[in-house]
């Protein structure tokens, strides 16, 4: 009976996938329920905008603080609390009465989500081995992508069955019910589970450090190690934010979809994203396996994907056409979401023992995207009505994340010592 039953690090992983896709049905069903609750409230695309992205200012903060907790206390003690907060949350914005409301929900969700995906990611680090980061990134996102894809056909359902309140109350019981879940499944440190065996120990990473004190000005230091990585991570979040938000307006206002045929056409778009997320990952480990260049698995390939979203946008530019747009608005989603894998192992790759802090760094620091992106889309529709200009701005970020993914350098390790404080002979250790 026992052989019939998952491995151990096979159902965290899966723990973790299903955790992904509930944060993101969690955090973007809202663009699906605009559509109604907009006229209802009497609220503008502005105000729409300022809601989409209220989520992500405490979202920024508590990546920061979230993953340093999760190095300090653990993942599963962090991503119980987290849980807690955003099942909450996501009832709350069924009871909103207006745009305030809403605002203080979406600020909550936020706070709740914030810390999830640093804290996974130094789960992450000690159940999964160092070949398989990229594909365990990579699945887990596309499970969040899969989320998005599935996020606007279940809540137009449940609007369409009962009222776009109910959706919100439902999905907050879905959330609560991870929470029971993770709290019987997880166990800090792998050899602790009562289920895990010899052979997964043998080929997992060695137990994390812990470190209960950093020396003064490690956090700084390692901010500063990481900054390229975040600015490229920054870059990658301007699209997929501007298409998590406001997809479903876009092919109601640019082609005169009704809502149901916008929620197919967006749907369209996030599956394709699963699939980048999947594939990226998986490229990146076996360009990784293949060649031992951490540089070419990672910082090359960012770049090379960034490339080919930036060349997706331009037919949408061009062309205006719904199929069209559906094909390449498609594309670039598959190619920017190949990005996931290798971003999300970069910080695993440069500080192990701290990639909880490290990724939270790069994640704070994307994502201030989330806030300016769906802004900066919401004024342009009322003042130019023009979605081309939001496209070609685009474009021009994935030309600067181009240029930045050639300084991340992910084959150098973080050294929580300066070369000074070293005795000498002693060099900063290499990422392998």
């Amino acid at each position: 009976m026992k052989r019939t039953l998952p491995k151990a690090t096979t159902v965290v992983l899966a723990m973790l996938c299903l955790m992904y896709f509930i944060t993101y049905v969690d955090r973007v069903n809202i663009s699906t329920a605009a559509g109604q609750f907009k006229s209802e409230l009497g609220l503008t695309n502005t105000q729409l905008g300022l809601i989409f992205s209220a989520f992500a200012y405490p979202y920024v903060i508590f990546q920061f603080i979230g993953g340093w907790v999760s190095d300090r206390f653990g993942a599963r003690r962090t991503l119980i609390a987290c849980a807690a907060v955003w099942a909450v949350a996501t009832a709350l914005t069924g009871l909103a009465g207006g745009f305030v409301s809403l605002i203080a929900a979406r600020l909550l969700l936020g706070l709740g989500e914030g810390a999830t995906f640093p804290a996974s990611t130094s789960a992450m680090a000690a159940w999964v081995t160092k070949d398989k980061r990229g594909m365990a990134q990579g699945i887990t996102h596309s499970c969040a992508r899969l989320g998005n894809a599935i996020a606007p056909m279940l809540v137009l359902a449940l609007m369409t069955a009962f009222d776009w309140r109910f959706s919100f109350y439902l999905l907050g019981a879905l959330s609560a019910g991870w929470l029971v879940l993770w709290l019987l499944t997880y166990t800090e440190r792998p050899a602790d589970h009562p289920r895990i065996t010899r052979e997964e120990l043998d080929i997992l990473p060695p137990p994390k450090t812990t470190h209960p004190a950093d020396a003064r000005g490690t956090w700084m230091r390692l901010y500063r190690r990481m900054a390229p990585v975040s600015a490229v991570y920054f870059c990658y979040n301007w699209i997929l934010w501007l298409m998590l938000d406001w997809m479903p307006l876009y092919f109601m206002h640019s082609f005169h979809l009704n809502i149901k045929k916008a929620v197919v056409f967006t749907s369209g778009v996030f599956i394709a994203g699963v699939v980048g997320d999947l594939a990226g990952g998986l490229i990146s480990d076996r360009l990784l396996r293949k060649t031992g260049n951490v540089k070419l698995a990672r910082s090359y390939f960012v770049a090379s994907c960034m490339a080919l979203t930036g060349l997706s946008l331009v037919p949408v530019v061009l062309l205006h056409d719904p199929v069209y747009s559906l094909v390449f608005l498609g594309a670039a989603m598959f190619f920017n979401e190949m990005n996931i894998g290798p971003m999300w192992s970069i910080p695993m790759d440069i500080a192990y023992d701290r990639a909880g802090t490290a990724s939270g760094i790069m994640s704070g620091n994307g994502f201030i995207a989330a806030i300016v992106s769906p802004v900066v889309a919401g004024y342009v529709v009322d003042h130019i009505g023009n979605w081309n200009v939001t496209f070609m701005l685009s474009i021009g970020i994935m030309i600067c994340g181009i240029l930045l993914s050639f300084a991340m350098k992910p084959d150098v390790a973080f050294a929580e010592s300066t070369p000074a404080d070293r005795p000498r002979g002693i060099a900063e250790p290499s990422a392998f």
